[in-house]
């Protein structure tokens, strides 16, 4: 528990632990029974950034081999060695984030048109990792704002 960060949480009842903490009970749990292997389905669903950022960090850094279901193709480009792209449950593309990661693929796979940044090949912390910012479609772009 201390590892995820919730060593103050051990009394409480799980009923009362938001999505988050709950997420982290999860992988306190796996964490416990000494796995070689971790397969996580969305482990940072309710998480808030900061948590997301923790909880991949401590997975990435365990001596452990981890397969995650990740939405996000941000934090699958941060913290994942290598990726493998489905498009409508079959594998499209497989490889290093920065080999995957491209405009032309978030296109064809989701549709939609995205800028990917390429990763800094001097950074520090390992290989180069792409960034991706999505953009609106023109249809989303002439809808009106949401008010405040």
């Amino acid at each position: 528990m201390a590892r995820t960060g919730l060593t103050e949480r051990a009394a409480q009842s799980w009923h009362t632990l938001s999505g988050g903490e709950r997420q982290r009970v999860q992988i306190a749990r796996a964490l416990a029974q000494e796995p070689r292997e971790l397969l996580l389905d969305e482990p940072t669903n309710h998480l808030d950034i900061q948590h997301q950022l923790d909880l991949l960090s401590l997975v990435a850094d365990l001596p452990v081999t981890s397969v995650i279901a990740l939405h996000d193709l941000n934090l699958a480009a941060m913290f994942c060695d290598h990726v493998l792209i489905l498009k409508e449950g079959t594998a499209y593309a497989a490889g290093t984030p920065a080999e995957v990661i491209t405009e032309e693929l978030i296109a064809e796979v989701y549709g939609v048109r995205a800028v990917v940044t390429p990763g800094d090949p001097t950074q520090a912390d390992g290989p180069p990792t792409p960034s991706v910012r999505f953009l609106r479609s023109s249809a989303a772009a002439r809808r009106r704002p949401l008010a405040p």
